[in-house]
């Protein structure tokens, strides 16, 4: 069997994480694999001999990708047997049988995210998706139902959860002791659904005992926008304790896993959320939301729940965990991208 894999997203934060943790097993399946996107994608998997590519710099979900794309491409992704997208995006000419990832409905669940233009024009993304597609493929039970609900999918809907990133499979802490910083961890896109008020405001409180702690936030601090300018107000207060790590590699987001004390997502809302899987087999505790998504993937291992939107609740909680190790954790074998 040939696969098509839409690898246009590859090196973003989002669905290119998810994109990135599953190519190395998709390119040693033992299947033939046919990769679309950049050079860059040729120079990493060049080694794969059962793996050829396709070079296309067009961006998904323009009019070019939707309505306009080059015949040449879609002939060779239509002489392979099925085609793979990591999100919701198909190109214009597809024949062969298409397999879409539909992480979550967020913009759909979640008011204020964009406008009603907005919203109508992913809504129709999403359900061009499930019409084209032989199966879609999603993250979490909970993501499943939404997509039923919201979306009326009659279409198979099947459940794989994310894996742990590839720099991270083989990671070990109990192996070597790494010196703790008083850090406290927060990772993902700086939108309001991901709670970073409710985090700021307990990071406000919790500082004022544990004087040495430092808020560390991995994106740009230019990136974030508000409305809210009594948030603005919080992060100028404790200025001096938050820090914003801008781009980092995949190195140095290992590294403040390692050593942050703790990792904290105040989420109001995910399809999955990786960063607590990814603290826990570094072996740093993980504070996060009690979030129906989060319970189900989390319930069993060792993270602590604070309750959503609850900034006192979360400051009670990072008190309990400051000074705990994490030892011994045991990601579930479900947690994987390796292809069985």
């Amino acid at each position: 069997m040939t696969i098509a894999v839409d690898c246009r997203m590859s090196g973003k934060s989002g669905i290119g994480t998810f994109l990135d943790g599953l190519l190395p097993h998709l390119c040693s399946s033992g299947h033939n694999i046919m990769l679309l996107g950049e050079t860059s994608i040729k120079e990493r998997y060049g080694n794969f001999r059962n793996v050829t590519f396709i070079h296309c710099t067009i961006k998904p979900f323009s009019v070019k990708d939707m309505l306009l794309f080059p015949r040449d491409i879609a002939r060779k992704i239509n002489g392979c047997d099925a085609y793979f997208s990591p999100y919701c995006n198909i190109p214009a000419g597809i024949r062969i049988p298409v397999f879409t990832t539909i992480h979550d409905i967020i913009f759909l669940d979640v008011k204020g995210l964009t406008g009603t233009a907005g919203t109508f024009i992913r809504k129709m993304f999403y359900l061009y998706a499930v019409k084209k597609s032989s199966a879609v493929f999603t993250v979490s039970q909970f993501s499943r139902q939404r997509i039923i609900e919201k979306l009326n999918c009659k279409k198979p809907i099947y459940i794989a959860y994310n894996g742990l990133p590839s720099y991270l499979e083989n990671e070990n802490p109990s192996q070597e002791q790494v010196q703790k910083e008083p850090v406290i961890l927060f990772v993902g896109n700086i939108k309001k659904h991901k709670g970073l008020s409710v985090l700021l405001d307990a990071f406000s409180s919790f500082s004022q005992k544990e004087q040495e702690a430092r808020l560390v936030i991995v994106g740009d601090r230019e990136n974030f926008r508000t409305k809210d300018t009594s948030l603005e107000a919080m992060m100028h207060g404790a200025s001096e304790k938050i820090v914003f790590t801008g781009r980092i590699s995949d190195g140095e987001l290992h590294d403040l896993f390692r050593k942050a004390k703790v990792l904290v997502q105040p989420s109001f809302y995910e399809g999955f959320g990786i960063p607590p899987l990814e603290a826990m087999k570094c072996g740093t505790n993980a504070v996060i939301s009690d979030i129906p998504v989060f319970k189900e993937i989390y319930g069993s291992m060792p993270v602590c729940f604070f309750k959503t939107g609850d900034s006192q609740n979360l400051t009670e909680k990072l008190n309990d965990v400051w000074h705990n190790e994490l030892k011994n954790v045991t990601i579930p074998e479900a947690y994987s991208y390796s292809i069985s």
